[in-house]
């Protein structure tokens, strides 16, 4: 069918950086085009030039036949070309069709603006994709894979043929990712071209005819799609043989750690966000928790960690070994022996401004080992800091003065589980959406460390909305729904369930919706 974007010797530099070097590259009209990295690779930089954010320092970008040097977004837009971001931009108070009309209103100066015949349009289009909604609600009251469906019928409204995907699949349940593929076979079929950004190497060789694999800010190979195994993208991927599945041995639960009896939670608007939630954690075990976002979870780790509103918790207990943690702060919580990754690492975990050594040490500088009279103990901190970034595989130039935004989200993400992981006195470690965003290498690694900590005694609560982290790792599964604990699968029913991974998905995700 010809081709619809073609890079040639495309390089982009920041100062002495180069993100993206030499780059050529071809999509195929009417085709679903996978590019696939590790973190840092350089595949949100590529897009970007493609879709005008960035201009590329040198080589040659051609787009339906015709060489372009966009300058910014609007132009990409006007040549055909539409983006997905991971992170939505929409208006929440907004409704559906004010969104997908803002910045391409079409009306006389001082005009009235009629939004029947946008409706009209929405609606027909919406029919042909399998894209369902209300042209009239309110963008705050749709659900993830709703909102995402406003994106793309955005991109339909302005005629986009080229459609960049950024993620597209990162907090949407096995259901709605079905109803997105579903739809991007569609769009394809009638002659749209797709550009998918992805880490998850099983979506790629479900919906993708053909997959381009960045390392190191270069096109290692680009290959059919239908031709290559999980296994050999890995590869391509990170340039060494990739475990795929972190081995988990038998646990064997000691104590309980954690006990939460009832626990109700209410937001300081008066809705109701957990209800009775009853579970617990023993030492030596991984108590996943799966489920749609927006069921409690942001609440439960509130509670657990001191940050819940004065009052929000309204009944019930959480104890660790018996004391309570209701009511208290995050620091007296983490010298009861409480470590904690949060859900977002860039607003509450890190100071991106900061140098890697300084983020590694944050929460941990009052302890003993590392001061020196009145002030730091430098050589012990060096020590550690370098400890750490060899233990997790860190890749940094220098951690006392590279700050940590130089760094991938996969190593930044390596920097947090290294602080947290490596604390003196731990008995409860709650690790929330740990693998989010991180490639393929990266996880691996991340895995292996959270099954190391497991193996050590400790006990982990686990919550991520990524179903094949959660089988892979825990020990016990919870199903959270609408603020309780839906269905608990136990230690025998993981265990004898985990080698059937993608039936297992579809068992937990009838508890999750």
């Amino acid at each position: 069918m010809g081709v619809a974007v073609r890079l040639s010797g495309v390089s982009k530099k920041f100062g002495s950086f180069a993100a993206n070097s030499n780059i050529s590259l071809s999509v195929e009209k009417g085709t679903i085009h996978a590019l696939v990295g590790e973190n840092g690779a350089g595949k949100s930089t590529l897009t970007k030039i493609i879709y005008g954010i960035h201009l590329p320092t040198s080589g040659e970008m051609v787009i339906q036949g015709k060489t372009v040097h966009f300058t910014s977004p609007r132009e990409a837009i006007k040549a055909g070309i539409g983006m997905v971001h991971q992170h939505f931009m929409l208006v929440p108070e907004l409704s559906v069709v004010e969104n997908i009309i803002l910045g391409h209103e079409q009306t006389s100066l001082f005009g009235p603006l009629s939004l029947k015949n946008t409706k009209a349009l929405i609606l027909k289009d919406a029919e042909a994709y399998g894209l369902a909604l209300d042209p009239d609600a309110l963008v705050a009251s749709l659900s993830i894979g709703e909102q995402q469906r406003v994106e793309i019928l955005k991109l339909l409204f302005r005629q986009a043929d080229i459609m960049i995907f950024d993620e597209p699949t990162a907090v949407l349940t096995p259901s709605e990712t079905e109803r997105l593929f579903a739809t991007l076979r569609s769009l394809r079929d009638k002659g749209k071209t797709i550009i998918l950004i992805t880490h998850k190497l099983d979506e790629v060789l479900a919906v993708a005819d053909a997959v381009s694999v960045m390392r190191n800010g270069e096109i290692v190979g680009t290959v059919p799609a239908a031709s290559v195994t999980k296994p050999e993208l890995a590869r391509m991927m990170v340039g060494r043989s990739v475990l795929l599945r972190v081995t988990n041995p038998p646990a064997s639960p000691g104590e309980t750690i954690l006990n939460i009896k009832r626990l109700r939670f209410r937001t300081p608007q008066g809705e109701e966000r957990l209800h009775d939630l009853t579970l617990n954690v023993r030492a030596g075990e991984i108590y996943g928790i799966a489920g749609v976002e927006g069921n409690g979870q942001s609440e439960l780790l509130q509670a657990l960690w001191g940050l819940a509103p004065v009052g929000s918790v309204i009944s019930g207990e959480a104890t660790l070994k018996g004391h309570s943690l209701i009511g208290k702060k995050p620091a007296e919580i983490a010298l009861m022996g409480v470590s904690h990754t949060p859900e977002n690492r860039l607003r509450h975990a890190v100071v991106l401004e900061y140098t890697i050594a300084e983020n590694l040490l944050f929460g941990r500088h009052r302890e003993p080992a590392f001061h020196k009279g009145i002030g730091f103990n430098s050589r012990t901190i060096k020590s550690y800091t370098e400890a750490m970034i060899s233990d997790f595989d860190i890749r940094c130039s220098s951690p006392e003065r590279q700050p940590l935004s130089a760094l991938s989200g996969g190593n930044q993400q390596k920097v947090v589980l290294a602080r947290e992981l490596n604390r003196p006195g731990i008995s409860l470690l709650i690790l929330a959406q740990p693998a989010r965003g991180v490639d393929i290498g990266a996880i691996e690694t991340i895995h292996k460390k959270i099954i190391e900590a497991r193996k050590s005694g400790m006990a982990i609560l686990l919550v991520s909305s990524e179903l094949e982290e959660i089988i892979a790792l825990s020990t016990r599964i919870g199903c959270l729904y609408k603020g309780s604990i839906r269905h608990e699968f136990s230690q025998e029913e993981v265990a004898l369930k985990r080698e059937a991974e993608h039936e297992f998905e579809k068992e937990i995700g009838l508890h999750i919706t």
